[in-house]
């Protein structure tokens, strides 16, 4: 059930790599950012709007499928490291879907992350 994905979600949430000093820069300037000007947060949001209205556009139906859950899966990211006012979101209140989407958007980077280091020489 959704206590079950909660405690999954937790789970990722709570790895060591998320402790990683770099990783916690990032995660200061992208709040910091977003607290600065409400219009850039509202942005950020159109613009995962308008990135689901153009895999619309795209013809195979396999891409379309993919490229939504993709941005589904980044919009859930952003919702909840920024959340609606800029200082993150809560990770009970995501819905399955969403936590579906980020957890195979996250697969889907950590595959490409992996591939990349496999062709470095």
């Amino acid at each position: 059930g959704d206590a079950q994905a909660c405690q999954v979600l937790r789970s990722i949430l709570t790895h060591p790599v998320f402790d990683d000093p770099s990783i916690e820069a990032a995660s200061h300037r992208l709040r910091s950012h977003a607290l600065k000007n409400s219009n850039s947060l509202w942005e950020a949001r159109m613009r995962t709007r308008d990135l689901m209205r153009i895999m619309n556009c795209v013809q195979c139906n396999k891409c379309r499928f993919h490229g939504k859950i993709s941005t589904l899966g980044l919009s859930t990211a952003l919702q909840l490291s920024v959340g609606h006012r800029g200082a993150g979101g809560d990770a009970v209140k995501i819905h399955r879907v969403e936590l579906a989407a980020l957890v195979t958007a996250v697969g889907k980077f950590s595959s490409g992350i992996d591939l990349c280091l496999e062709m470095q020489p």
